[in-house]
């Protein structure tokens, strides 16, 4: 009895073009595909869209009334005004630490009973403000927020103490993002994430499938070669993945009103720079592990939280410690994610562009290799 036949060293079209038209058939036949490809993409774009915002507008804030004057009436007149807060007026500051305690405000500005007497005096008036402490970043806003609107009503008051203007006018400017909307760095960092599971989770799954199946062992016996099983892996959930993202990126622009600078060229050219070292992950783990759970789980842990946690998404890698910071650099949709909030809200800054490029394929070109080497053409483990 003969053997498994030998691989052929020559690369054959046709024996790539038949696996592609079965690992086409396959997807077509698997309806968790596009549940992956498609609904999941789509149900972590609103929900990145939607439900999450970094936008501070309509934080509850009390403003305790001990004056009844006009010019105290004017300055509770301005913090309802303010698009940042949303005003609740009080009269008893027990009522408003009672509030604060069960968490239904955010901040407390006191109008103390002498407000209206010191500016009928002509003096700038004094008033507190408290916040709640136990959410830093929210508390460090409300006492900002709640200052800024108390200098914007003393300005327009003719006060004998007032502290004079400065000599030079500051006019801040807001480049990029002038209405600072954080949707606009929010979604396209959603379409990383989206890009790192359908690349890495679905290719996760492929090898494995084919152990799992039975069906290794018939690929195994044919004179395919490594290249041609790897790139029949490969190259349908490329195209299925870059199907996914131009759908992401038609409704980032339509749907959520993003502006898009940049040209379609540099985003399908850093896109397919970064399914690179996505679809080499997930290959790489689907052939080591042969189990489509264990590669799942373990691709979702590898790809999904680093880029979730590490690649400058929600949390800014300058503000984390230096050794986090240093992990950050193997993570692939670190170099992804600035080149999409470039990509949609500057324009193409090749500058830019190209390091993160060549780094995430540097990345791919590791994974591909830790594949060639993991993937076996026999049953020996």
């Amino acid at each position: 009895m003969s053997g498994p036949r030998k691989p052929s060293k020559r690369f054959d079209y046709r024996r790539l073009r038949a696996m592609l038209v079965k690992e086409f058939a396959q997807i077509v036949r698997d309806p968790s595909t596009f549940l992956v490809a498609l609904a999941l993409p789509l149900l972590l774009l609103f929900m990145f869209g939607y439900g999450i915002s970094l936008d501070m507008t309509g934080t509850r804030l009390a403003v305790v009334m001990e004056d009844s004057s006009a010019p105290a009436l004017g300055l509770s007149q301005s913090y309802r005004a303010s698009p940042y807060f949303k005003v609740d007026v009080l009269r008893d500051r027990a009522e408003a630490r009672r509030q604060m305690i069960g968490g239904k405000i955010k901040g407390v500005v006191v109008i103390p009973q002498d407000f209206g007497r010191q500016v009928h005096e002509g003096h700038m008036p004094t008033i507190q403000i408290v916040t709640d402490g136990s959410e830093p970043n929210t508390a460090q806003f409300v006492a900002s927020e709640a200052q800024g609107v108390f200098q914007t009503w003393a300005a327009a008051e003719p006060f004998a103490d007032a502290p004079k203007p400065p000599s030079i006018e500051i006019s801040t400017r807001f480049w990029y993002n002038p209405g600072l909307k954080s949707r606009f760095f929010l979604v396209p960092g959603a379409i990383a994430i989206v890009m790192t599971i359908v690349g890495t989770l679905l290719t996760a799954l492929v090898v494995a499938r084919e152990w799992e199946r039975g069906t290794m062992e018939a690929i195994m016996a044919t004179p395919i070669t490594m290249v041609e099983f790897i790139a029949s892996k490969i190259v349908p959930y490329y195209f299925l993945a870059l199907a996914s993202m131009t759908v992401c990126v038609a409704i980032a622009v339509t749907i959520f009103g993003l502006p898009f600078r940049g040209s379609l060229v540099a985003l399908y050219v850093i896109a397919s720079a970064f399914l690179m070292p996505g679809l080499g992950l997930g290959l790489f783990v689907s052939s080591a592990t042969k189990n489509q759970f264990v590669a799942s789980q373990i691709g979702l842990i590898a790809s999904f939280l680093p880029t979730f946690l590490l690649s400058g998404f929600l949390y800014e890698i300058p503000s984390m410690p230096v050794w986090i910071q240093a992990i950050t650099y193997i993570i692939p949709a670190r170099y992804l994610i600035p080149s999409l909030q470039t990509l949609f809200l500057t324009g193409d800054v090749w500058s830019l562009f190209l390091p993160n490029i060549a780094m995430m394929l540097l990345f791919g070109f590791v994974y591909f290799f830790l594949s060639f080497r993991v993937t076996k053409r026999s049953l020996d483990t």
